[in-house]
């Protein structure tokens, strides 16, 4: 399969997705609007505190969070491939008066150094949620983010579980919990034509195919570490932001948890900081 091929279907189901999450039963937006944009739960607890540092967002989306973060007093740069998501992402700054403090550029993650003009000059890198499944080359990714931080800036990254990803609704087990659906070290490109969407249980995407990649933890966190980053801290998680598998039960501040038992983390986190000059 050629890298064209994975990139431009998991683009078009990207771009579908943001009509989809701007729809009635998309994101709710109202505390953005209300100019009180909250985290999750699990970001409220860890992220540093972002006032006055400037902060690059990769694989933004259509900019919520991007945007949470510049009414928490930073300077904002958030990036993505979506064109429908980034000019959705302007409109909204523009409507919110945060223009001046947040800005958005069109561009693979990739090749972030080339189309951001501050390498090696931003306090904190942060991503989260779903960025990682949709990308083939974890040391290139690392690399991006080592080269956009400034010695001493921050990675801060809170992801789904790469032992959760091995799991899928389509396999039920005799119990009705998700069953094997990848093996945990896949290498290859794993093939999907799920035409749901994580937000909307209504939405019926038209461009359903798409490709993703399962990345170990162990290999993740040596990554980072190899390309000039030192880890802090790495905290794993029995809940998810979004419902990962129908079983998953709704808790008071949102996230989503087993039904009964933790069977295995869900989620994880972490911080890490850029060594040296």
């Amino acid at each position: 399969m050629s890298e064209p091929e994975w990139r431009d279907a998991n683009r078009a189901n990207w771009d579908e997705r943001v009509g989809v999450h701007l729809g009635p039963r998309g994101y709710t937006l109202a505390d953005l609007r209300a100019g009180q944009g909250g985290l999750c739960a699990i970001e409220e607890a860890e992220l540093p505190p972002v006032a006055g540092k400037r902060v690059l967002h990769l694989q933004c989306h259509f900019g919520a969070d991007t945007l949470r973060l510049a009414q928490r007093g930073a300077t904002v740069v958030g990036l993505d491939f979506s064109a429908p998501a980034i000019a959705a992402a302007r409109a909204l700054a523009d409507e919110l008066g945060l223009a001046d403090r947040a800005r958005f550029i069109e561009a693979d993650v990739y090749d972030t150094p080339q189309a951001v003009p501050l390498p090696h000059g931003f306090d904190l890198v942060f991503v989260t949620w779903g960025a990682l499944c949709w990308l083939p080359d974890i040391p290139r990714w690392a690399s991006v983010v080592a080269a956009m931080l400034r010695a001493g800036g921050q990675l801060y990254l809170a992801e789904g579980h790469p032992t959760a990803y091995v799991l899928d609704d389509e396999i039920p087990t005799a119990e009705g919990r998700p069953g094997f659906f990848a093996p945990y070290f896949v290498r290859d490109p794993i093939p999907n034509d799920d035409t749901r969407d994580y937000m909307d249980p209504e939405a019926r995407l038209v461009h359903s195919r798409t490709y993703n990649w399962i990345h170990p933890l162990g290999e993740l966190v040596t990554t980072l570490i190899a390309s000039g980053l030192t880890l802090d801290w790495l905290h794993e998680h029995d809940s998810v932001t979004w419902r990962m598998f129908e079983c998953l039960t709704r808790d008071a501040q949102g996230l989503y948890r087993w039904p009964d038992k933790p069977w295995l983390p869900l989620s994880f986190s972490l911080l890490a900081t850029r060594r040296g000059a």
